[in-house]
């Protein structure tokens, strides 16, 4: 039980097969107690079915819309009602338009860019500054970034380009937390069939090349990702922040 006592905020559940739902079901498996954001009606639904089916008693699940700061910190003062303080959170979010992961990159609109890297890179900022006073001493942050922050993969665009300003925001933020004990950490994840993949043109073949070049014959899914950020929510990596931890079965160090 690493994580016994220990209280946590999810964010980016939408249903059975997101990442943070498998990050969820192993930090509750770890004893740690769970509080949950959404944004819409099916997603709060999706929510609470999945926590009947798995046996989670969730502290809380709180409407957020992360692209307002009045939202968050709407959330944050109902979160502080209930738990006072917290451990940490999952920033599990990220959105950029259809039209913007497909073909060239350079037309992606001003309108598009400055979307993306409002959900998928400020949102985790934004978070970490109107919850800071909430966290206490030892406390964890993790996102979810990829791999095409680092290399220029197709169809996915201004969703590289947010991602690389995500893992930079982890380093900033690293810093900036390191006096309250507080770590910051990501986790990039290789290709896996979640319901925001879908709207990655040819997401298939991407997937077949990813499986074709790892170096592990393992399955990388929302379990296997969620493993990671247990050992980051947990007393174990206490020496570690400012990482991005590739969980992708060695694909990211092959030429």
């Amino acid at each position: 039980m690493l994580l016994a006592g220990k209280r946590f905020l999810i964010t980016g559940v939408s249903n059975q097969w997101s990442i943070a739902w498998g990050v969820a079901k192993a930090l509750a498996e770890q004893g740690g107690q769970l509080g949950f954001t959404y944004l819409n009606d099916r997603a709060k639904d999706n929510i609470i079915e999945l926590c009947t089916d798995a046996g989670i008693a969730p502290a809380f699940i709180l409407p957020c819309d992360v692209s307002s700061d009045v939202e968050i910190a709407a959330m944050a003062d109902q979160l502080e009602q209930i738990w006072r303080t917290f451990d940490g959170f999952l920033h599990s979010l990220a959105h950029a338009r259809r039209e913007d992961l497909s073909g060239a990159y350079f037309e992606v609109s001003r309108e598009g860019f400055l979307h993306a890297m409002n959900i998928s890179a400020y949102s985790f900022t934004a978070l970490a500054r109107i919850l800071k006073p909430l966290l206490n001493e030892g406390s964890s942050l993790v996102t979810l970034t990829y791999l095409g922050s680092e290399r220029a993969v197709s169809n996915y665009n201004v969703m590289g380009v947010a991602k690389a300003a995500l893992e930079a925001s982890v380093r900033y933020l690293a810093r900036d937390f390191g006096l309250g004990k507080i770590r910051v950490n990501a986790v990039s994840p290789g290709p896996i069939k979640t319901l925001s993949a879908r709207g990655i043109n040819d997401f298939s073949s991407l997937l077949d090349y990813f499986e074709s070049r790892v170096l592990l014959d393992e399955v990388v899914s929302a379990d296997s990702i969620a493993g990671t950020v247990v050992y980051l929510f947990s007393d174990l990596s206490r020496p570690v922040t400012g990482e991005i931890v590739h969980v992708d079965a060695g694909f990211h160090i092959v030429a």
